[in-house]
């Protein structure tokens, strides 16, 4: 299974219409994103269809996860990674008779509990957010860093932060455990995608460095 760390950058039909969508994943990926999440909320299978398959092509070109956002079924279809799972979408046990080796993620807002029952049904990562406020989903409930902490000390598994993250704000949700570092506003909504994701993921990059300086001082 893939590493589930570094910028984890998630596509926006209205950010990133199908006529510049490719460009602007390349330049996130080009900047250092390392996980792909392709989240379109129309009816229109035909066009999602076509933009998935490019979007894993992609992805492949350049080692990088690509995880689809709620569809289990065209997860399934075009061999994605993995799929990512909401409130409202199909249970981890479903999803898995489909994905036998594909990348669950669940979004849990600010629920522990919900945190917990996914780990316990066998999900690989789960995501906390709003951790600020969020143009994407803005009446989301706001969430603390320490449930980044609690799962990182309690659940053996991998913690996404999303919501209103900016290079800005990100590093103390990296310290207080973050595995990955979600945005789409953040990443696909600024003039040059490259050097955005480019300060995403140097925050990943001096985090690792003052753990290394203090370990080795230990």
């Amino acid at each position: 299974m893939a590493k589930l760390s570094g910028l984890y950058a998630i596509t926006d039909s209205h950010l990133t219409p199908t006529d510049t969508l490719l460009t602007a994943v390349t330049q996130a990926i080009s900047g250092g994103a390392r996980i792909i999440q392709y989240r379109d909320k129309t009816n229109d299978q035909v066009r999602r269809l076509a933009e998935s398959k490019q979007l894993l092509q992609l992805c492949r070109q350049h080692d990088v996860t690509l995880i689809i956002n709620d569809d289990v079924a065209l997860a399934a279809k075009i061999g994605a990674d993995g799929v990512h799972l909401g409130r409202d979408d199909d249970n981890i046990e479903s999803t898995r008779r489909q994905l036998p080796k594909g990348i669950i993620g669940v979004s849990c807002y600010n629920d522990w509990h919900r945190a917990v029952g996914a780990a316990q049904a066998g999900a690989d990562y789960i995501a906390f957010g709003a951790f600020f406020p969020s143009t994407t989903k803005p009446d989301t409930a706001r969430a603390e860093p320490d449930l980044l902490k609690r799962a990182k000390q309690e659940l053996n598994i991998a913690v996404v932060a999303i919501g209103g993250i900016t290079a800005e704000n990100g590093a103390p949700l990296i310290e207080a455990g973050a595995d990955m570092l979600a945005a789409v506003h953040g990443i696909f909504g600024q003039p040059d995608i490259r050097q955005t994701a480019g300060q995403y993921t140097q925050l990943f990059i001096t985090n690792n460095e003052t753990r290394t300086q203090d370990d080795s001082f230990a």
